[in-house]
C-alpha cells in the first residue's frame, strides 16, 4: 500500500507492509478542487462530490461569514465520514478585491452612454447614478480613459448583468464614468476590476489575517489560496504570517494570479509558491478573451 494513498478502505495488516507493491497500483497524482457554495454545501451534495473525485474543498471568503463556512465544513466532515473519502481544506482569501456595495439589494439599471459616479462613501445608497465602493484610493489610481469593469467575470460583450465603464473625469474622491453597455446589476456585492491598473492595497489584508486566525487555525487548513498575488514577496509575507500560527506552519500556499501584474512576475511567484492558480475569469478582463485560452 503506497504511503501517499489518502483513503484506506480497510485496516492495514502489519505483515502486508513487507509484501511487494502491486505493479498495477498507481497513486492518484491529480487533485480535484471543488468550491463549496450555496448549492453545494449539503451533506448529500458534498458526498456526491467526494464520490465523483473531489479531494480538496475550497472555501471562498469573498462571500459568507465564518459561521456560514463553518456550517459547510461541518457538513464536509459528515460527508467524509459517510463516504470514507478524505478531503483537504483550502481557504481562499479575499485579497485586494474591489467591490461595489449595494445595501438594499435593489437591482440597478445602467443605460449605455449614460454616466455613473463611483464613490468611496459607502454610507450612500447604490443607484443608477451612484455606486458606492469599498476603496478610497480609486480616484488616485485611475485617469480619464481608463476602463473599469463591474459585475460577473469574463466579459464577452453580450452580457446584460455586467457593465464596462470608461473613466470620464475625477472629482475629489469620486470617479465619474461613462457607461459603455446597458446592464442590470443584481445582488448586494459586485466585483469591480480596474483593467491593468495597480491597486495599492496589501495582498493579505487585515480582514484576511483575522479569518485565518479565527477560522483557518482551529480548522487546520491544508491550503491557502492567496488571491491577487502580484509579486513573490506577497507569498513570502503570507508564509511568514502562517509560520507564526503553529498548526498552519506546514500549510501550503497557492498563489492566485488574477491580473497582468501577476502574470508579469509569474516566474518569481512560481519559484516561491507551492502552486499556482490562474483565475481565468479575472484575467479575461485584463486580457483579450482569445488570449485567455493560452493559459490552460
Amino acid at each position: 500500500m503506497h504511503s501517499t494513498n489518502l483513503l484506506l478502505e480497510e485496516p492495514i495488516r502489519m505483515a502486508s507492509i513487507l509484501e511487494p507493491s502491486k505493479t498495477s497500483f498507481f497513486p492518484a497524482m491529480t487533485k480535484i478542487v471543488g468550491t463549496l457554495g450555496p448549492k453545494s454545501r449539503s451533506v448529500d451534495t458534498i458526498s456526491a462530490c467526494l464520490k465523483a473525485g473531489m479531494s480538496v474543498a475550497r472555501f471562498d471568503f469573498s462571500w459568507g461569514d465564518a459561521a456560514y463556512h463553518q456550517e459547510t465544513l461541518e457538513n464536509l466532515k459528515l460527508a467524509i465520514k459517510a463516504t470514507k473519502k478524505l478531503c483537504a481544506v483550502m481557504l481562499d482569501t479575499v485579497g485586494p478585491e474591489l467591490q461595489v456595495v449595494n445595501k438594499s439589494e435593489t437591482p440597478i439599471s445602467l443605460e449605455e452612454n449614460g454616466t455613473v459616479v463611483l464613490t468611496p462613501h459607502r454610507g450612500q445608497e447604490a443607484s443608477s447614478s451612484l455606486l458606492p465602493i469599498n476603496f478610497s484610493g480609486l480616484a488616485k489610481a485611475v485617469t480619464p480613459g481608463a476602463t473599469i469593469f463591474v459585475g460577473q467575470y469574463l466579459f464577452t460583450g453580450s452580457e446584460t448583468t455586467s457593465v464596462w465603464l470608461e473613466v470620464s473625469e475625477v472629482k475629489g474622491d469620486d470617479v465619474v464614468c461613462i457607461i459603455k453597455n446597458t446592464a442590470t446589476l443584481a445582488g448586494s456585492l459586485f466585483t469591480l476590476h480596474c483593467s491593468q491598473i495597480h491597486i495599492d492595497l496589501p495582498t493579505l489584508s487585515d480582514e484576511d489575517k483575522d479569518v485565518i486566525r479565527k477560522w483557518g487555525v482551529p480548522n487546520k487548513i491544508d491550503f491557502l489560496s492567496l488571491s491577487y498575488t502580484r509579486h513573490a514577496e506577497d507569498v513570502r509575507q503570507a508564509r511568514e504570517f502562517l509560520s507564526k500560527l503553529g498548526d498552519l506552519s506546514q500549510t501550503q500556499i497557492f498563489a492566485k494570479i488574477e491580473n497582468v501584474e501577476g502574470l508579469n512576475h509569474f516566474d518569481e511567484i512560481l519559484a516561491e509558491a507551492d502552486g499556482i492558480i490562474l483565475s481565468r475569469g479575472n484575467l479575461g478582463i485584463d486580457l483579450p478573451p482569445e488570449k485567455v485560452v493560452y493559459l490552460n
